[in-house]
């Protein structure tokens, strides 16, 4: 599992280092953005779009694991098709190829002709970055490669980044928009329970390097399985007994959120502690970092690949993200351990990415305190 972890932060790295090197050239970006349609268009946009450095990204993910792990082959999961389409109507399946030459061919084609700007990509994805220092060297869990999927969110939040929206990060303030918002999501599950184990979260757009002016990224992991947990976060400061009461909890939301949510929420929350932030990832990594107590979403509009990753996560911190609907119809108030979510099966009724919806929505917590107060509050109003 060592080894799969290093792994993993080192593709997410150069997962980042392509999301950086498509939006230094707005042509060039202009170039790599289509509209999503038919059965993969996300419902919750009136404009989704799938963008080039998305599908470039997940296929050097699945390329690189599928090279060290070859059991895994198979089970390396993705929000895009691969299917791009070039200016001329022609549908080119994009991969990642033995060299960088071949590849930089293949996304030529995808381009226009335009090789200067695919042999740039090219260059992106075959090139190693440093080795990502872990401080899980000695991570020792009893679990094989073969027992193992994975979950692939190239680039979450795909509208911040398409609009590049540049913030500056406050020290212990959620920020609601912007390139920060664009995370590069990995999440490992069991193949048998679909338990998330692992997760990867890259940052691409953390922060500006005042001395050269390009964007520097952070990256976040945790593992969790049996009694092993580590995280390269530290759980945020456990609250007093008594401020799970009115006006003591910090809880965000997306801005789309029913009103009978917000409103029923609002009384638990300082008026400034209801917040509003773009990305499902994003959000739980709020949670994560403790910028904010709970995430809610009361409508299906996630997908395996948004949580899987940030899931682990908080698993690792001893948190979790349950199923809403399945708490609200609980007698318990928070659910049975059933009620978290799960990452092996898909909604065959339904089509498209809507297989992988996480349909009864969700909410994400470290503290279970808390959720049962979510719970009891939303209880009846959904």
């Amino acid at each position: 599992m060592a080894d799969l972890l290093r792994l993993l932060l080192q593709v997410a790295e150069k997962a980042a280092n392509v999301a950086r090197v498509c939006r230094q050239e707005a042509p060039l970006f202009q170039l790599l953005v289509q509209e999503k349609t038919g059965d993969d268009k996300n419902k919750k946009f009136v404009q989704d779009f799938k963008t080039l450095a998305d599908v470039v990204i997940q296929e050097m993910i699945r390329h690189d694991v599928g090279a060290q792990f070859p059991e895994m082959i198979g089970f390396i999961h993705g929000e895009e098709s691969n299917k791009f389409e070039n200016g001329l109507g022609e549908s080119v399946a994009v991969t990642v190829c033995g060299t960088e030459e071949e590849t930089a061919a293949l996304l030529a084609t995808v381009l226009d002709g335009d090789h200067t700007a695919a042999s740039l990509l090219a260059r992106a994805i075959h090139h190693d970055p440093a080795t990502i220092d872990s401080d899980a060297a000695g991570l020792s869990v009893p679990l094989s490669p073969s027992e193992l999927g994975i979950w692939i969110d190239p680039i979450d939040a795909t509208s911040q980044y398409i609009d590049g929206r540049e913030e500056v990060l406050e020290e212990g303030r959620l920020s609601p928009s912007g390139l920060h918002c664009a995370l590069v999501l990995i999440g490992v599950y069991l193949r048998n329970t679909g338990e998330p184990v692992m997760g990867v979260i890259n940052q691409p757009f953390n922060h500006k390097d005042p001395a050269v002016g390009c964007w520097r990224g952070k990256h976040f992991w945790g593992v969790s399985y049996g009694g092993i947990s580590a995280c390269s976060v530290s759980r945020p400061k456990q609250r007093p007994e008594d401020s799970a009461g009115e006006g003591r909890l910090s809880v965000v939301l997306s801005s789309s959120e029913k009103q009978v949510v917000k409103e029923a929420l609002a009384p638990l929350c300082d008026p400034d502690k209801l917040m509003y932030a773009s990305g499902a990832g994003y959000k739980i990594l709020c949670v994560i970092q403790g910028l904010a107590d709970v995430y809610v979403l009361s409508e299906g509009s996630t997908f395996k690949w948004d949580s899987c990753a940030p899931h682990a996560l908080l698993r690792a911190l001893g948190g979790g993200v349950v199923d809403l609907t399945k708490c609200l119809q609980s007698n318990t108030g928070t659910g049975s351990p059933q009620a978290e979510l799960t990452y092996h099966r898909s909604h065959n009724e339904s089509q498209g990415a809507d297989r992988w919806a996480n349909q009864g929505g969700l909410v994400a917590y470290l503290d279970c305190t808390l959720l049962h107060t979510i719970i009891g509050r939303l209880k009846g109003k959904l």
